[in-house]
């Protein structure tokens, strides 16, 4: 994974959006603004198959969630920790879990799987050895997530029992930063989806295969 960020000239979503847009140097890895990126060449949610329609749609129910709890990180920074906030986190936490995991792994097995061949075929791909293509580095933003998720809710946790108000302290900024850097990574993730990778779903991916995906089944 940062590999791939740190080399941004082989970066294949970069060449994507390349082809879908005549702004100059605009890549989802970095782009200007990702709270209100650019609008870019896609498909209009309208035309989309269902299938992608619905994971756009659990995509604005997670800004929602995200906006949330950026909102009790900056509580925590001005008030310290609460039974309020506490719950809030909870709350957030517990819908990562169960949402956002479940969302991930619907596109790992489901949607990402052909997207990623039917790339290979275009020559959608880095050069080299082993061939990378944008739902590589989406698999990677997920297993990233996922990590991010566990250091920062260990991280809350932690602070919580710690006796020595020092050490609490140090702990919970630490936790604070995690989520913030959580929070940065699964809306750029939501961009780089949003605006590249489901359009090309859209055309690279037939009808009839989209209404596979759609029953949940990965097409063979």
């Amino acid at each position: 994974m940062q590999q791939l960020q740190d080399n941004v000239g082989d970066d294949p979503i970069k060449r994507m959006v390349e082809k879908q847009t005549d702004q100059e140097e605009l890549s989802p890895m970095d782009p200007p603004d990702a709270y209100a990126p650019p609008q870019l060449e896609t498909i209009p949610y309208e035309e989309m198959h269902p299938f992608l329609q619905e994971l756009r749609d659990e995509h604005e129910t997670y800004i929602e969630k995200l906006d949330a709890f950026e909102e009790a990180l900056l509580q925590i920074q001005e008030n310290g920790m609460d039974k309020g906030i506490e719950g809030k986190l909870r709350e957030f936490y517990h819908f990562f879990d169960n949402e956002i995991v479940k969302h991930s792994q619907k596109e790992d097995k489901i949607l990402f799987p052909l997207l990623h061949q039917r790339m290979i075929e275009k020559g959608e791909h880095s050069q080299g050895p082993e061939a990378t293509t944008a739902v590589n580095v989406l698999e990677d933003d997920h297993v990233e997530a996922m990590q991010l998720a566990a250091i920062s809710f260990n991280f809350f946790g932690l602070a919580a029992r710690l006796p020595n108000p020092e050490s609490q302290i140090i702990v919970l900024d630490a936790a604070i930063n995690q989520g913030k850097a959580l929070i940065e990574h699964l809306r750029l993730h939501i961009f780089r989806e949003d605006n590249v990778v489901f359009t090309q779903a859209h055309k690279d991916i037939t009808k009839e295969e989209l209404d596979i995906m759609s029953q949940g089944t990965p097409v063979q």
